[in-house]
Protein backbone atom coordinates (compact mmCIF):
# COMPACT_ATOMS: atom_id res chain seq x y z
CA UNK A 1 0.00 0.00 0.00
CA UNK A 2 1.03 3.41 -0.58
CA UNK A 3 0.44 6.47 0.61
CA UNK A 4 -0.28 10.08 -1.35
CA UNK A 5 0.07 13.42 0.94
CA UNK A 6 -0.99 16.63 -0.54
CA UNK A 7 1.27 19.02 0.47
CA UNK A 8 -0.33 22.00 -1.96
CA UNK A 9 -2.79 24.72 -1.13
CA UNK A 10 -1.85 28.81 -0.31
CA UNK A 11 -2.75 28.56 3.74
CA UNK A 12 -4.48 32.05 3.38
CA UNK A 13 -5.71 31.69 6.79
CA UNK A 14 -2.65 31.66 8.36
CA UNK A 15 -0.96 34.63 6.85
CA UNK A 16 1.19 36.56 7.03
CA UNK A 17 3.15 33.10 8.13
CA UNK A 18 2.35 31.33 5.06
CA UNK A 19 3.16 34.12 2.62
CA UNK A 20 6.75 32.46 2.90
CA UNK A 21 6.69 29.39 4.13
CA UNK A 22 4.17 26.06 3.15
CA UNK A 23 1.24 25.82 5.44
CA UNK A 24 2.26 21.98 6.17
CA UNK A 25 5.90 23.40 7.54
CA UNK A 26 3.74 25.49 9.87
CA UNK A 27 5.47 23.59 12.91
CA UNK A 28 3.40 22.17 16.19
CA UNK A 29 5.64 21.19 19.27
CA UNK A 30 8.65 21.88 17.10
CA UNK A 31 8.07 19.88 14.31
CA UNK A 32 6.39 20.58 11.06
CA UNK A 33 2.41 19.23 10.49
CA UNK A 34 3.53 17.59 7.62
CA UNK A 35 5.80 15.15 9.73
CA UNK A 36 3.05 13.92 12.47
CA UNK A 37 1.18 12.51 8.70
CA UNK A 38 4.04 10.72 7.55
CA UNK A 39 5.12 9.43 10.75
CA UNK A 40 1.42 8.13 11.01
CA UNK A 41 1.38 6.35 7.77
CA UNK A 42 5.30 4.89 8.30
CA UNK A 43 3.70 3.43 11.61
CA UNK A 44 0.78 2.39 9.74
CA UNK A 45 3.36 0.23 7.15
CA UNK A 46 3.06 2.59 4.61
CA UNK A 47 6.42 3.41 3.80
CA UNK A 48 6.25 4.41 0.26
CA UNK A 49 4.61 8.43 -0.05
CA UNK A 50 4.09 10.11 -3.24
CA UNK A 51 3.92 13.80 -2.33
CA UNK A 52 1.84 16.31 -4.15
CA UNK A 53 3.12 19.74 -3.89
CA UNK A 54 2.23 23.37 -5.49
CA UNK A 55 3.18 26.52 -5.35
CA UNK A 56 5.95 26.21 -1.83
CA UNK A 57 7.09 22.66 -3.67
CA UNK A 58 10.62 23.25 -3.20
CA UNK A 59 10.40 24.36 0.39
CA UNK A 60 8.53 20.82 0.99
CA UNK A 61 10.89 19.27 -0.82
CA UNK A 62 14.24 20.77 1.14
CA UNK A 63 12.59 19.60 4.33
CA UNK A 64 11.68 16.57 3.47
CA UNK A 65 14.13 15.57 1.22
CA UNK A 66 13.83 11.92 -0.11
CA UNK A 67 12.27 10.96 3.36
CA UNK A 68 14.78 8.83 4.85
CA UNK A 69 15.15 10.98 7.92
CA UNK A 70 11.42 10.00 8.36
CA UNK A 71 12.18 6.10 7.84
CA UNK A 72 9.85 6.52 4.32
CA UNK A 73 10.60 6.72 0.63
CA UNK A 74 9.26 9.86 -0.94
CA UNK A 75 8.36 11.12 -4.22
CA UNK A 76 7.08 14.01 -5.61
CA UNK A 77 4.45 15.18 -8.36
CA UNK A 78 4.08 18.39 -8.87
CA UNK A 79 0.44 19.67 -9.42
CA UNK A 80 -0.18 21.45 -12.47
CA UNK A 81 -2.63 23.82 -10.80
CA UNK A 82 -4.72 24.08 -7.51
CA UNK A 83 -7.56 22.34 -8.80
CA UNK A 84 -9.11 19.92 -5.73
CA UNK A 85 -8.42 16.99 -4.08
CA UNK A 86 -9.76 14.53 -6.99
CA UNK A 87 -7.29 16.66 -9.30
CA UNK A 88 -4.47 15.81 -7.10
CA UNK A 89 -4.91 11.79 -7.28
CA UNK A 90 -5.56 12.31 -11.35
CA UNK A 91 -2.02 13.72 -11.44
CA UNK A 92 -0.48 11.50 -8.92
CA UNK A 93 -1.92 8.05 -10.50
CA UNK A 94 1.37 7.62 -12.50
CA UNK A 95 3.09 7.44 -9.25
CA UNK A 96 0.40 5.44 -7.35
CA UNK A 97 0.20 2.87 -10.30
CA UNK A 98 -2.43 0.11 -9.40
CA UNK A 99 -1.54 -0.01 -5.62
CA UNK A 100 -4.01 0.76 -2.87
CA UNK A 101 -3.04 3.94 -1.28
CA UNK A 102 -3.82 6.23 1.83
CA UNK A 103 -4.85 9.81 0.55
CA UNK A 104 -3.55 11.97 3.81
CA UNK A 105 -4.07 15.88 3.82
CA UNK A 106 -0.85 17.31 4.62
CA UNK A 107 -1.73 19.95 7.60
CA UNK A 108 -4.24 17.34 9.38
CA UNK A 109 -3.56 16.11 12.62
CA UNK A 110 -5.47 13.42 14.37
CA UNK A 111 -4.70 11.45 17.52
CA UNK A 112 -3.87 7.50 17.31
CA UNK A 113 -2.66 7.31 14.12
CA UNK A 114 -3.86 5.09 11.44
CA UNK A 115 -2.64 1.29 11.81
CA UNK A 116 -5.93 0.06 12.89
CA UNK A 117 -8.01 1.58 9.71
CA UNK A 118 -5.14 0.56 7.55
CA UNK A 119 -5.32 -2.79 8.66
CA UNK A 120 -9.21 -3.44 8.20
CA UNK A 121 -9.20 -1.99 4.73
CA UNK A 122 -6.28 -4.19 3.27
CA UNK A 123 -8.69 -6.91 5.00
CA UNK A 124 -11.54 -6.05 3.46
CA UNK A 125 -12.84 -5.65 -0.06
CA UNK A 126 -14.21 -2.28 -0.12
CA UNK A 127 -13.18 0.15 -3.27
CA UNK A 128 -13.04 3.34 -0.24
CA UNK A 129 -12.83 3.85 3.28
CA UNK A 130 -12.62 7.31 4.79
CA UNK A 131 -12.53 8.47 8.30
CA UNK A 132 -15.34 10.88 9.59
CA UNK A 133 -15.49 13.00 13.13
CA UNK A 134 -18.36 14.56 14.58
CA UNK A 135 -18.04 18.49 14.15
CA UNK A 136 -19.85 21.39 15.58
CA UNK A 137 -20.36 23.18 11.95
CA UNK A 138 -20.20 20.74 9.42
CA UNK A 139 -20.97 23.46 6.50
CA UNK A 140 -17.32 24.02 6.79
CA UNK A 141 -16.57 20.53 5.35
CA UNK A 142 -17.40 17.57 2.91
CA UNK A 143 -20.47 15.78 4.64
CA UNK A 144 -21.13 12.15 5.20
CA UNK A 145 -24.64 10.44 5.36
CA UNK A 146 -24.71 6.65 7.15
CA UNK A 147 -26.67 3.47 6.72
CA UNK A 148 -27.49 1.49 10.00
CA UNK A 149 -24.93 -0.60 9.04
CA UNK A 150 -22.31 2.41 8.69
CA UNK A 151 -21.81 2.34 4.86
CA UNK A 152 -21.48 5.89 3.10
CA UNK A 153 -24.93 6.51 1.46
CA UNK A 154 -24.19 9.33 0.47
CA UNK A 155 -21.76 12.83 0.12
CA UNK A 156 -22.24 16.77 0.30
CA UNK A 157 -19.81 18.96 0.35
CA UNK A 158 -19.79 21.99 1.98
CA UNK A 159 -23.38 22.37 2.52
CA UNK A 160 -25.61 24.78 3.06
CA UNK A 161 -28.22 22.20 4.91
CA UNK A 162 -25.85 19.50 6.23
CA UNK A 163 -27.71 16.40 5.97
CA UNK A 164 -25.75 15.13 9.21
CA UNK A 165 -22.49 16.42 11.51
CA UNK A 166 -19.96 13.91 10.24
CA UNK A 167 -17.15 15.56 8.65
CA UNK A 168 -14.41 14.13 6.01
CA UNK A 169 -11.35 14.51 7.91
CA UNK A 170 -9.17 14.35 5.29
CA UNK A 171 -7.76 10.72 5.54
CA UNK A 172 -9.20 8.03 2.78
CA UNK A 173 -7.99 4.82 1.64
CA UNK A 174 -8.61 3.80 -1.80
CA UNK A 175 -8.14 0.92 -4.16
CA UNK A 176 -7.39 1.67 -7.75
CA UNK A 177 -11.46 1.89 -9.17
CA UNK A 178 -10.74 5.47 -7.60
CA UNK A 179 -8.70 6.29 -10.62
CA UNK A 180 -11.64 5.96 -13.04
CA UNK A 181 -13.91 7.97 -10.90
CA UNK A 182 -11.63 10.84 -10.83
CA UNK A 183 -11.65 10.66 -14.77
CA UNK A 184 -15.11 10.86 -14.90
CA UNK A 185 -15.96 13.65 -12.76
CA UNK A 186 -16.70 17.03 -13.88
CA UNK A 187 -15.80 20.77 -12.11
CA UNK A 188 -18.20 21.51 -9.49
CA UNK A 189 -19.03 25.32 -8.60
CA UNK A 190 -15.59 26.24 -7.08
CA UNK A 191 -14.37 25.03 -10.34
CA UNK A 192 -12.29 21.97 -8.91
CA UNK A 193 -12.77 18.52 -8.57
CA UNK A 194 -14.43 17.17 -5.43
CA UNK A 195 -12.64 14.01 -3.77
CA UNK A 196 -16.55 14.10 -2.63
CA UNK A 197 -17.75 13.61 -6.31
CA UNK A 198 -15.32 11.32 -6.94
CA UNK A 199 -16.47 9.01 -4.11
CA UNK A 200 -20.11 9.16 -5.07
CA UNK A 201 -19.23 8.58 -8.55
CA UNK A 202 -18.23 5.24 -6.63
CA UNK A 203 -21.45 4.82 -5.05
CA UNK A 204 -23.50 5.57 -7.67
CA UNK A 205 -21.35 2.46 -10.10
CA UNK A 206 -22.25 0.31 -7.08
CA UNK A 207 -19.23 0.34 -5.61
CA UNK A 208 -18.84 -0.14 -1.38
CA UNK A 209 -17.52 2.93 0.59
CA UNK A 210 -17.30 1.87 4.48
CA UNK A 211 -16.77 4.37 7.18
CA UNK A 212 -14.79 4.93 10.48
CA UNK A 213 -15.81 7.66 13.16
CA UNK A 214 -12.82 9.01 14.65
CA UNK A 215 -13.27 8.94 18.57
CA UNK A 216 -9.91 10.65 19.38
CA UNK A 217 -9.30 14.44 18.51
CA UNK A 218 -8.69 15.77 15.59
CA UNK A 219 -7.50 19.04 14.78
CA UNK A 220 -7.64 22.11 11.77
CA UNK A 221 -4.74 23.91 11.74
CA UNK A 222 -6.07 26.62 9.19
CA UNK A 223 -5.63 30.20 11.69
CA UNK A 224 -3.69 31.44 14.64
CA UNK A 225 -5.98 30.10 17.02
CA UNK A 226 -6.55 26.90 15.76
CA UNK A 227 -2.49 26.42 15.56
CA UNK A 228 -1.94 27.55 18.94
CA UNK A 229 -4.96 24.97 20.14
CA UNK A 230 -3.37 22.57 18.36
CA UNK A 231 0.39 23.29 20.11
CA UNK A 232 -1.69 23.20 23.38
CA UNK A 233 -2.48 19.62 22.66
CA UNK A 234 0.20 18.10 21.16
CA UNK A 235 2.80 19.66 23.84
CA UNK A 236 0.20 18.02 26.61
CA UNK A 237 0.87 14.61 25.52
CA UNK A 238 4.33 14.25 24.78
CA UNK A 239 6.84 13.14 27.66
CA UNK A 240 9.55 15.81 29.23
CA UNK A 241 12.87 15.36 28.60
CA UNK A 242 16.37 17.64 29.40
CA UNK A 243 19.26 17.12 27.17
CA UNK A 244 20.60 21.01 27.06
CA UNK A 245 21.56 22.61 29.80
CA UNK A 246 19.69 23.92 33.02
CA UNK A 247 21.18 26.13 35.41
CA UNK A 248 19.18 28.05 38.53
CA UNK A 249 15.81 27.32 36.77
CA UNK A 250 12.05 26.30 38.16
CA UNK A 251 10.92 23.87 36.43
CA UNK A 252 6.97 22.72 37.01
CA UNK A 253 5.46 19.98 34.78
CA UNK A 254 6.84 18.08 31.36
CA UNK A 255 8.98 20.54 29.70
CA UNK A 256 11.70 19.79 26.77
CA UNK A 257 15.09 21.19 26.38
CA UNK A 258 16.79 20.21 23.55
CA UNK A 259 20.31 19.06 23.13
CA UNK A 260 22.55 22.69 22.88
CA UNK A 261 19.75 24.76 24.28
CA UNK A 262 20.94 26.68 27.35
CA UNK A 263 17.72 27.68 30.38
CA UNK A 264 19.38 29.78 32.73
CA UNK A 265 17.49 31.50 36.19
CA UNK A 266 14.38 31.30 34.31
CA UNK A 267 11.10 29.64 34.86
CA UNK A 268 9.79 26.60 32.55
CA UNK A 269 5.95 25.65 33.04
CA UNK A 270 5.48 22.59 31.27
CA UNK A 271 4.34 22.08 28.78
CA UNK A 272 6.79 23.75 27.13
CA UNK A 273 9.59 22.56 24.01
CA UNK A 274 12.90 24.42 23.81
CA UNK A 275 14.47 23.69 20.97
CA UNK A 276 18.47 23.34 19.88
CA UNK A 277 20.66 26.07 20.18
CA UNK A 278 17.87 28.50 22.43
CA UNK A 279 19.19 30.52 25.06
CA UNK A 280 16.23 30.92 27.88
CA UNK A 281 17.63 33.74 30.53
CA UNK A 282 16.08 35.37 33.34
CA UNK A 283 12.48 34.48 31.52
CA UNK A 284 9.16 32.90 32.48
CA UNK A 285 7.67 30.30 29.30
CA UNK A 286 4.79 28.21 29.28
CA UNK A 287 2.72 26.97 29.51
CA UNK A 288 1.19 25.58 26.49
CA UNK A 289 4.33 27.15 24.36
CA UNK A 290 7.52 25.95 21.77
CA UNK A 291 10.34 27.81 21.43
CA UNK A 292 11.88 26.53 17.76
CA UNK A 293 16.00 25.98 17.42
CA UNK A 294 18.69 28.95 18.06
CA UNK A 295 15.39 31.53 19.76
CA UNK A 296 16.27 33.85 22.23
CA UNK A 297 13.75 34.48 25.06
CA UNK A 298 15.36 37.13 27.70
CA UNK A 299 14.02 39.31 30.35
CA UNK A 300 10.70 38.35 29.34
CA UNK A 301 7.46 36.22 29.75
CA UNK A 302 5.69 34.22 26.98
CA UNK A 303 2.96 31.31 27.53
CA UNK A 304 0.03 29.98 25.15
CA UNK A 305 2.75 30.51 21.91
CA UNK A 306 3.97 29.12 19.08
CA UNK A 307 7.75 30.53 18.15
CA UNK A 308 9.33 29.62 15.45
CA UNK A 309 13.25 29.34 14.32
CA UNK A 310 16.18 32.01 15.34
CA UNK A 311 13.41 34.58 17.05
CA UNK A 312 14.69 37.30 19.75
CA UNK A 313 12.32 38.53 22.21
CA UNK A 314 13.23 40.65 25.05
CA UNK A 315 11.60 42.59 27.98
CA UNK A 316 7.78 41.63 26.98
CA UNK A 317 4.99 39.86 28.04
CA UNK A 318 3.40 37.54 25.12
CA UNK A 319 0.65 35.46 25.18
CA UNK A 320 -1.37 33.64 22.85
CA UNK A 321 1.40 34.76 20.22
CA UNK A 322 2.22 32.93 16.63
CA UNK A 323 6.08 34.15 15.56
CA UNK A 324 7.42 33.21 11.79
CA UNK A 325 11.00 32.77 11.66
CA UNK A 326 13.79 34.86 12.77
CA UNK A 327 11.39 37.59 14.06
CA UNK A 328 12.06 40.11 16.62
CA UNK A 329 10.10 41.68 18.96
CA UNK A 330 10.94 44.38 22.41
CA UNK A 331 8.97 45.85 24.56
CA UNK A 332 9.55 47.98 27.43
CA UNK A 333 8.95 45.28 30.26
CA UNK A 334 7.04 42.19 31.02
CA UNK A 335 4.99 44.95 33.61
CA UNK A 336 3.30 45.77 30.86
CA UNK A 337 0.70 43.27 30.27
CA UNK A 338 0.62 40.47 27.77
CA UNK A 339 0.90 41.00 23.94
CA UNK A 340 -0.45 38.82 21.36
CA UNK A 341 0.93 38.81 18.07
CA UNK A 342 0.66 37.14 14.77
CA UNK A 343 4.08 38.38 13.01
CA UNK A 344 5.45 37.01 9.78
CA UNK A 345 9.12 36.04 9.41
CA UNK A 346 11.51 38.19 9.37
CA UNK A 347 9.87 40.86 10.97
CA UNK A 348 10.45 43.60 13.63
CA UNK A 349 8.30 44.83 16.13
CA UNK A 350 8.43 47.18 19.23
CA UNK A 351 6.05 47.79 21.69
Amino acid sequence: MKGLVLAGGKGSRLRPITHSRAKQLVPVANKPILFYGIEQLRDAGVDEIVVVTGDTGEEVRAALGDGSGLGVAVEYVAQSAPLGLAHAVKEAQPALGDDPFVMFLGDNLLEGGIIDVVAEFLSGDEDAHVLLKKVADPTRFGVAVLDDDGGITGLVEKPADPPSDLALMGVYLFRPAIHEAVHAIRPSRRGELEITDAISHLLHGGGRVAATVHEGWWLDTGKKDDLLEANRIVLSGLPGRVEGTIVDCQIEGDVIVEAGATVESSRLRGPVAIGRGAVIRNADVGPHTSIAHDGQVIDARIERSVVMEACRIRDIHLGDSLLGAEVVVRGTGIADGAKSLHVGDHSEVGL
